[in-house]
C-alpha cells in the first residue's frame, strides 16, 4: 500500500474529502510536498504557526528540553520549570487579574476546564455563548458552539446552555443570577471574522459584573498577535474573567491554557481536591517551544507589522467575484457568491502552490491566516495566484 492509501485505511477521517497533501518538509510561510512541490500556507495550521514553520528559536528550544526531560508527572505535581517559566511570562504580559495558568493539552480542553471553573465558582448552572460560535469538539465545548448542525448528532449535550446572537441585545438580556458565565470569541472566526461592536460588548463587560457573571473570552484563534494585538479583547479596553489561550500557543506544538485570577482558580483545588486534573497539560517540551514562540514574536516585533500587511491583502485582493474581504490584522474572511465558488477556487490555488481553507459557518469564505512572518512578496505571489484562480 501506499502512503495515501495508509491514510485512508488507518488513519481516522474527519470528511469524505481530505484534502490529503503529503507534506515532508515546512519552513517559514512555506509548505513542501512529497513531490518537491511548494505551496505558500494562507493558514498556518489554523492561526497556530504565528511565528512561522520552524522558527529557529522554537527548534533549538524543543531540542535543549529533550536532552533534559520529558514527561515526569501529571501536571500541577512537580515543580516543571516550563510550565513555570511560561505561565510568569504570560502573566507578565496578561492584566493583573489575569495571573493563573492552567495549561491544557488543546483549546478545547481550555475550554472544558473553564467552564468547569465557571460552574464551580458561582455556583450556578446556565451558559450563554452565542450563534455561530465555535470553541471545540469535546461535548461540553460542542454543547456551548453555536450551530445545531454540528451539535445535534451527538445530543444529548450539556443542559443549562442558551444560544444568542453576537451582538445582540437578546444575549444581554439573558443574562442573570443563574448564568454561571457567558463565553464569546473576542473574533467570530468561524462566523467569517465578526467583530464585537465596542459599546456592546463594554456593555456585556457591565451586565456580567452586575450579576456576579464569569466572563470567558475566547482567544484561541485570534491571541498572540493575530489581530494586530497581542490579544484581541485590549482592543476594547475591557478585561476577562477567564481567558481561553491555544493555537500559537505551543508554537506549533499541542498547547491549551484557561487563565483567571489565583483566587478564582484556587476553587478547583479543594472540596474537590484535584478539581481538574491533566495528565499531559503543560508538556515540558510543549511548553517550552510555545515560550520561545512569544518571546520570538514580541523580540521581533512580528505584530508591529501586522496591520500593514493585512492592509495589503485588503488593496490587492480586488475582484468582480469578490462580494467584501473582513479581517482583523492577519485574520480575514474573502468572501464568494457561494460555498462552491470557494471550493472551487482552494481548488484551483492548490494546484497553483496556495493553500488555503474555509471556514465551518461561513464556508461561502476563504479563510486568510498565514504566519505573521509572510513576507510582502510572498503576501504578492498568493495575491496573484487567487486572483487567477477566481
Amino acid at each position: 500500500m501506499n502512503i495515501r492509501q495508509l491514510f485512508q485505511q488507518h488513519v481516522a477521517q474527519t470528511s469524505p474529502a481530505p484534502v490529503g497533501l503529503e507534506i515532508v518538509k515546512a519552513e517559514g510561510s512555506m509548505l513542501y510536498d512529497a513531490w518537491g512541490k511548494e505551496y505558500i500556507d494562507l493558514i498556518g495550521g489554523i492561526s497556530v504557526c504565528n511565528v512561522g514553520h520552524r522558527h529557529p528559536a522554537v527548534i533549538e528550544a524543543i531540542t535543549r528540553q529533550a536532552n533534559d526531560y520529558l514527561h515526569v508527572m501529571v501536571y500541577g505535581e512537580l515543580i516543571q520549570s516550563p510550565q513555570v517559566q511560561y505561565a510568569a511570562l504570560l502573566a507578565s504580559h496578561l492584566p493583573t487579574s489575569l495571573n493563573c495558568v492552567y495549561f491544557t493539552n488543546s483549546g478545547t480542553e481550555a475550554t472544558e476546564g473553564a467552564l468547569k471553573l465557571a460552574r464551580r465558582v458561582t455556583g450556578r448552572p446556565n451558559v450563554v455563548a452565542c450563534n455561530n460560535s465555535y470553541h471545540g469538539s469535546t461535548i461540553g465545548a460542542l454543547s456551548v458552539m453555536g450551530d445545531e448542525y454540528w451539535r445535534n448528532a451527538f445530543r444529548p449535550l450539556l443542559p443549562g446552555v442558551s444560544h444568542m446572537a453576537y451582538n445582540s441585545d437578546e444575549l444581554l438580556n439573558a443574562i442573570d443570577y443563574h448564568t454561571a458565565c457567558v463565553i464569546i470569541e473576542t473574533v467570530q472566526a468561524e462566523a467569517g471574522v465578526l467583530t464585537p461592536d465596542v459599546i456592546w460588548i463594554k456593555a456585556l463587560r457591565e451586565k456580567c459584573t452586575q450579576t456576579g457573571t464569569l466572563l470567558i473570552f475566547d482567544e484561541i484563534q485570534c491571541g498572540f498577535g493575530r489581530t494586530g494585538t497581542l490579544w484581541g479583547f485590549q482592543q476594547y479596553g475591557i478585561v476577562p474573567d477567564i481567558l481561553l489561550l491555544g493555537k500559537a500557543l505551543g508554537g506549533g506544538m499541542p498547547l491549551g491554557a484557561f487563565i483567571a485570577s489565583q483566587t478564582l482558580m484556587n476553587q478547583l483545588t479543594d472540596n474537590p481536591v484535584l478539581g481538574h486534573i491533566s495528565t499531559f497539560g503543560g508538556h515540558p517540551v510543549c511548553c517550552v517551544a510555545g515560550m520561545a514562540a512569544m518571546q520570538a514574536m514580541l523580540h521581533e516585533h512580528m505584530i508591529d507589522h501586522v496591520a500593514a500587511k493585512g492592509q495589503l491583502f485588503r488593496q490587492l485582493l480586488v475582484h468582480p467575484s469578490i462580494k467584501t474581504v473582513r479581517n482583523v490584522g492577519l485574520l480575514m474572511a474573502v468572501e464568494l457568491d457561494s460555498a462552491d465558488a470557494v471550493i472551487n477556487t482552494l481548488s484551483r490555488c492548490l494546484q497553483q502552490g496556495v493553500f488555503s481553507d474555509w471556514f465551518l459557518f461561513a464556508p461561502h469564505c476563504i479563510r486568510i491566516a498565514p504566519p505573521l512572518t509572510i513576507t510582502e512578496a510572498e503576501i504578492r505571489k498568493a495575491c496573484n495566484i487567487l486572483l487567477s484562480c477566481l
